[in-house]
């Protein structure tokens, strides 16, 4: 018993180790050839890069993520990051400062393309939000450049390379940042040009250690080979700037989360008290730059009462919330007495989205009665012409839809269809039998009865 225990786990982790084994998969050869040959910025490289700027730029203009995505695909920035841990983790310092002053000048060159493009672009949006998303990064974006880093390494390091490096490209966005920080400075924005840079800078030196790290783990060939002192002393200095560049984010991503749940419970409590009696809250606001955060009700209609104010506070507390914290303006509503022709067709025009929603839901639910009707209705006239290509001494057509409804069984109807003919000559129980049985394939309906006058 005890052996069969030991040969089921000894083939649990052989199976395990299959799994995670890399060493079949890897070559690390090729792969340095590929991380050497990717590195130079000259030729195409320098003509791809120029020409993502731009579609970058105009895809951040126009908040189009089609063409941010295409920009990020045809960037050649990966390259010298990629480098830049490639060479820290084969110790191989004069690559290292090749890839990094590659990287300086495509980055240099970036933002100065960027910048004239948004100096000359006409194109103004009222809320960019593809350029407010590169200019507040947080911890969840180290954590896109780490795996994604980690991701792209090992698939340059595979021998059957698939198509994982685009996905980097587009998750860890090293083009967008780069673009942003081209419009901070075009606008004049120190907020939009650090904090884009920021984001770029996350990007590139978690891709970098990542690299750093699988080459490392992979067992890439060494360049050179440093003494243990020195190998220490930069292992401290990327320690430390892995932590500076992560305080930041942290702090940027706890702020972040607490803004969002404050939100999130702000309008469950305005859900909760949008109607009142004949008052409503017809829009709010949050001021998250005030200590402690505060949420401003705008109310229309009547004026709210003491007690009503009150009802509001008390709600407001099994949310969480101090009284301080909210801010009731009643600008728009009005006193009772004071109430004049003009504010009283403006209440009346003003709705709740309840009440509107009460009314689509209305008129949706009409018109798909009247839909049903229209599909129930009987093609009456067709239907007679029909019937006298049949038999043309037909006098008269009677056709209606209806129940019967049997006395014994009141709580029960059939529904049915009930056809009358007038002829100038009796028509044979045959052929009524056969009209009928006609009938209910014509009108797709089995309880067809068909009656003589």
């Amino acid at each position: 018993m005890e052996n069969n225990s030991k040969t089921f786990f000894s083939k649990v982790k052989t199976y395990i180790s299959d799994i995670v084994s890399l060493s079949d998969h890897i070559d690390t050869d090729k792969a340095s050839q590929y991380i050497r040959s990717n590195i130079d910025f000259k030729g195409p490289n320098a003509y791809i890069l120029a020409f993502a700027i731009i579609v970058a730029s105009v895809g951040l203009n126009t908040n189009s993520i089609a063409v941010i995505i295409g920009a990020m695909l045809i960037s050649p920035l990966m390259g010298p990051i990629f480098g830049i841990g490639y060479g820290l983790g084969t110790n191989d310092t004069s690559f290292l400062k090749k890839s990094f002053k590659n990287l300086i000048v495509m980055v240099v060159i970036s933002v100065l393309a960027s910048t004239v493009y948004f100096l000359v672009s006409p194109l103004e949006l009222e809320n960019p939000t593809e350029l407010l998303t590169r200019t507040n990064p947080t911890i969840y974006d180290v954590f896109i450049a780490l795996f994604g880093g980690s991701a792209g390494i090992i698939e340059i390091s595979r021998k059957d390379k698939g198509t994982v490096i685009s996905g980097v490209a587009i998750a860890t966005a090293l083009m967008p940042p780069l673009c942003t920080a081209g419009f901070g400075l075009a606008t004049g924005s120190l907020k939009y040009f650090a904090g884009a840079l920021y984001l770029f800078s996350i990007n590139s030196i978690f891709i970098a250690i990542a690299t750093l790290l699988a080459v490392k783990y992979l067992k890439f060939p060494m360049a050179t080979f440093t003494d243990p002192a020195k190998q220490k002393r930069v292992s401290r200095w990327i320690a430390a700037l892995v932590i500076i560049i992560i305080i930041p984010s942290v702090y940027s991503a706890v702020i972040m989360i607490r803004e969002n749940n404050f939100s999130h419970t702000a309008k469950e409590f305005i859900a909760a008290n949008k109607e009142l009696s004949r008052s409503y809250i017809y829009d709010h606001s949050i001021d998250f730059r005030a200590k402690p955060p505060k949420v401003e009700l705008f109310i229309a209609g009547e004026a709210l009462s003491h007690e009503e104010l009150n009802l509001i506070y008390k709600s407001a507390h099994e949310f969480g919330f101090t009284d301080d914290q909210i801010i009731i303006s009643q600008n728009a509503a009005t006193d009772q007495r004071e109430m004049t022709d003009r504010v009283a067709i403006q209440s009346i025009y003003e709705r709740s989205d309840q009440e509107i929603l009460k009314r689509e839901q209305i008129i949706d639910t009409m018109r798909k009665e009247l839909q049903s009707y229209k599909t129930r209705e009987l093609p009456y006239e067709q239907i007679t012409n029909e019937l006298l290509a049949q038999y043309p001494g037909l006098t008269n057509v009677t056709m209606t839809r209806g129940y019967s409804i049997n006395p014994d069984s009141l709580g029960k109807r059939q529904e049915e269809i009930l056809v009358i003919l007038s002829a100038e000559k009796p028509i044979s129980g045959e052929n009524v039998e056969k009209l009928r049985k006609w009938l209910t394939v014509r009108l797709d309906f089995e309880n067809v009865k068909l009656l003589q006058e």
